[in-house]
């Protein structure tokens, strides 16, 4: 996520833990965080999303989470003063179930909300011309975003939105419903249906979150459920419907553990490289906390061909932490920070260490390739997660 694509060095991150936002002042040249002011929010901080031309941050709370059913939801907005701090601006707006995901259009008109409970679905807010939120556009009709819907994105030309509809692995007691890509039109605010795209039937396909080139049509996709990258042509906001490309992130496919999963994915905003997370969690109770019982926790690095958009492997970067849910790299592609929810334990030799939920900072080479410099430990009491974290660029 970025507000700019300024080469300047100042930049401001932000690490949600439940309802608790706090701001980070980052110097990109040090590869540093400084901790600053947290902002109390009305729940628990879902995905946040900055206005295109900067000035604004727009913020999804809930009493909910995944797999826990909400009735206090809100999308707000804040300012953000020259130094990255917060400010309120302007009358929460009520949805009614939890947004997992969040964007804005390109051009600053709308915030689109993504729903992935009772059936999924989409909401729409307009912005008003001071930055605030306005009421939601009154849809047409029903729209069908699948059985899993995990992130909304509207493609770069501003007329179309996309929903990454994950899908769910099969169950005891359940058969796997199918992922798919899925596509709408966007007029004035209003949603009309367009494509699905699912490979396979949408089996084995499970799109999480996908990531737009800067410059040419080319979509990169995360999928959870299958650890692989997958890049496809869309001209004009049309997806063809194969991919061109598809690549294990995992550094070794064949030793799939559980809880293994295909996390958040960024292109660097040169445009040259890929980045997509591999992220697992799974523990036992050890009597003294959660013991980690193997998986990767990495960052899977692309080079990106320029004439063909092919992904080419050539990192595993791990990460110092488990289960990164959100990173970010700063608007000049410098500095990436990897964003982990929890702490769990991990046996060394003869003894348990104690790994905290963290802020990981990474160099990004001229290669596109990360050196790991630094962690900070975030502390998450109790059930608390470190849910989401983002950098803007400041000027």
């Amino acid at each position: 996520m970025s507000a700019s694509t300024s080469k300047k060095a100042r930049a401001a991150l932000y690490s949600a833990v439940d309802d608790r936002l706090t701001h980070y002042d980052v110097d990109v040249a040090a590869a540093t965080l400084a901790v600053g002011r947290s902002v109390q929010m009305l729940a628990k901080v879902q995905y946040v999303w900055p206005h295109p031309k900067g000035g604004f941050l727009y913020i999804a709370t809930s009493s909910g989470g995944a797999g826990v059913q909400s009735d206090h939801n809100h999308v707000s907005a804040f300012t953000i003063a020259p130094d990255g701090t917060l400010h309120p601006h302007g009358t929460p707006r009520p949805t009614a179930r939890r947004a997992v995901h969040i964007c804005v259009d390109p051009a600053g008109k709308y915030v689109i909300c993504a729903h992935n409970f009772n059936g999924g679905g989409m909401t729409v807010h307009r912005i008003e011309a001071d930055g605030t939120l306005g009421a939601s556009v009154l849809q047409d009709g029903a729209l069908e975003c699948g059985n899993y819907p995990h992130q909304v994105m509207v493609f770069p030309a501003g007329r179309a939105v996309l929903i990454s509809d994950r899908g769910i692995d099969a169950q005891p007691d359940k058969p796997e419903a199918p992922g798919a890509l899925r596509t709408f039109g966007l007029e004035d605010g209003i949603l009309s249906p367009g494509q699905a795209i699912a490979p396979g039937g949408g089996y084995g396909f499970g799109p999480r979150h996908v990531a737009f080139h800067p410059t040419r049509p080319w979509m990169y996709v995360s999928d959870e459920r299958t650890n692989r990258l997958h890049m496809f042509v869309c001209p004009d906001g049309h997806i063809e419907p194969e991919p061109s490309y598809i690549r294990d992130t995992l550094a070794a496919p064949s030793n799939v553990r559980p809880r293994q999963l295909g996390g958040p994915i960024h292109v660097h905003p040169g445009g040259r490289f890929v980045y997509v997370v591999n992220r697992s969690d799974h523990s036992i109770d050890s009597g003294g906390g959660n013991l980690f019982q193997g998986g990767e926790n990495n960052i899977a690095v692309f080079a990106i061909d320029p004439d063909t958009g092919e992904p080419a492997l050539i990192q595993h970067a791990p990460t110092h932490s488990f289960h990164v849910r959100t990173f970010a790299v700063d608007p000049s592609g410098r500095l990436l920070v990897a964003a982990s929810i929890m702490a769990l334990s991990v046996a060394e030799e003869n003894r348990i260490r104690r790994v905290p939920a963290a802020l990981s900072v990474f160099r990004v080479g001229e290669d596109g390739a990360l050196s790991f410099v630094r962690s900070y430990d975030v502390e998450t009491a109790g059930t608390q997660r470190q849910y989401w974290a983002g950098m803007i660029g400041l000027t």
